[in-house]
């Protein structure tokens, strides 16, 4: 791989050892990807961030001296900054996690522990390139906003937020984001069909990208909403290998080249049916707790799971434990705070910073209800062998009462 005579420089030490391990990992990624190069970064998200994941591992960042070259965020963290021991984590796990968090802060990132950086200002533009770990915001910058980022693990994304640049391969390059599958979906969507969907096309696809056809958005009215498009991006991510994926008539990149796959392609298809989303919402276990906000929620969803409680509580509380997990910058505006003061009332506990899956907290419950085909892939592996099922956002409000 080509380097600059300053890359040369970092590499060979001459800026001190901190730059010199982040050009080497940048260095041995660009290598065992042919990279011919590095490029430029507008910003990076890093994982591994929670202290339930990265345990002692941490020491290491804790080494690292200087600053980030670009604007920087954090994945969730493994409690809620606030109020950690409101949700049970103990005091000793909460220090932990608060030197984590401070190892982070010391290098300039942003402490802003979210998986939906693109929701609290850090949007990134169309052919922008970036750094970033965390799968369903990296399929939804490359997928919905048109952005470029390779799946980053958290030590290339925080390596290539302290150099500034990131090796160019895979999706920076324009040639490998064209779609390489067709998935036909013959039925109509909403809410969680779109986890469901996402789930599915994971499973099938593996590390081919594909061009999705709906058959459902004759009107605008029913074209799938930033939302819905997130929890499909989640759910891709969860159960695939793919960084990206194009929705006819839909996202940015799948305008000329939807004619064109459409007949390459036509061998290479998969179908997708009402009776294959359904599957997701078998009734096998009895739920004992209900949470939304993986990825977190977004502020039109906290005003709409709002509006689900108001007609469905009709003054009374929730019978059963209900978690909604969101971005703290979310809640900072004052029509949130009046909004999650409401929903609270119905007492469901809105939490920020950190998730179900990465948290410590929620380990003792034997089946989650969520309407997150990311959570439906997740719960069974990093929650202590809980079960999780499927619903729809009404579905969950409703059997919350």
């Amino acid at each position: 791989m080509y380097l600059t005579k300053e890359e040369e420089r970092i590499y060979e030490g001459e800026e001190g050892w901190t730059r010199k391990k982040a050009m080497e990992i940048l260095v041995a990624i660009g290598d065992i990807n042919n990279a011919s190069e590095l490029i430029p970064i507008k910003s990076a998200h890093v994982s591994g961030v929670s202290y339930k994941t990265i345990g002692e591992a941490f020491e290491f960042i804790n080494r690292l001296e200087g600053t980030v070259e670009v604007k920087s965020t954090l994945n969730p963290i493994g409690m809620d900054i606030a109020k950690w021991a409101e949700i049970g984590i103990s005091k000793e796990f909460a220090n932990k996690q608060n030197e984590v968090l401070d190892a982070y802060k010391k290098l300039g990132i942003t402490a802003e522990c979210t998986c939906v950086p693109y929701l609290i200002g850090y949007e990134p533009e169309k052919g922008e390139h970036l750094a970033w770990a965390e799968s369903s915001a990296v399929l939804y910058a490359n997928s919905v906003l048109g952005a470029r980022t390779n799946m980053e693990g958290a030590p290339s994304a925080l390596a290539a937020a302290l150099i500034g640049k990131t090796p160019s391969y895979g999706l920076h390059q324009a040639e490998n984001r064209k779609s390489e599958i067709r998935v036909c979906v013959k039925c109509d969507l909403a809410d969680a069909d779109y986890g469901a969907l996402g789930f599915l096309i994971g499973d099938l696809v593996g590390d081919k990208i594909p061009l999705i056809e709906l058959s459902s958005f004759s009107s605008s009215a029913s074209l799938p909403s930033n939302d819905e498009l997130k929890y499909l991006s989640a759910a891709i991510g969860a159960t695939g290998s793919v960084g990206m994926y194009h929705i006819k008539g839909i996202t940015p990149e799948a305008g000329v080249e939807a004619e064109e796959m459409e007949s390459k392609l036509s061998e290479e298809k998969i179908e997708i049916e009402k009776d294959d989303l359904e599957e997701f919402y078998i009734e096998n276990n009895e739920p004992d707790v209900i949470a939304i906000g993986c990825p977190h929620c977004s502020s039109l969803e906290l005003t709409r799971i709002y509006e689900l409680l108001k007609a469905e509580g009709k003054g009374r509380k929730v019978r059963k434990d209900f978690f909604i997990f969101t971005a703290r910058a979310i809640t900072q505006h004052t029509q949130m705070q009046q909004i999650i003061e409401k929903i609270e009332n119905y007492g469901v506990k809105v939490i920020c910073d950190t998730c179900f899956v990465v948290s410590p907290a929620f380990e003792n419950y034997d089946c989650v209800l969520t309407n997150s085909g990311k959570m439906l892939r997740y719960v069974p592996l990093l929650c202590g062998g809980a079960k999780a099922r499927l619903c729809k956002s009404e579905e969950c409000v409703r059997k919350a009462f």
